[in-house]
């Protein structure tokens, strides 16, 4: 046996930790239940996705906007003009 130090947000945590409660298990049973299904299957269990929220296209975007609203340059669009621009990416 060897011991495995992973680091995580406390909201998460705890949340986790009582998940793991709930369903009867120890957090360690868990992570080894993940572990053997990933050297088992040779894959993540589970669809891993970015979130394209945090891509630099937006990140740039969004650091220009909050540049823009900084320097008290504003421009109003129409919800249509919005709905417009988002079918376009």
């Amino acid at each position: 046996m060897t011991s495995l130090s992973i680091r995580m947000e406390d909201e998460t945590k705890v949340a986790f930790d009582k998940f793991c409660d709930e369903i009867g298990l120890s957090v360690s049973s868990v992570f080894n239940m993940f572990a053997k299904k990933v050297v088992r299957e040779q894959r993540i269990p589970f669809e891993i996705n970015a979130n394209p929220f945090y891509s630099e296209e937006n990140m740039k975007f969004l650091r220009e906007s909050i540049a823009q609203d900084k320097a008290g340059i504003t421009k109003s669009i129409s919800l249509n003009e919005l709905e417009a621009m988002a079918e376009t990416k």
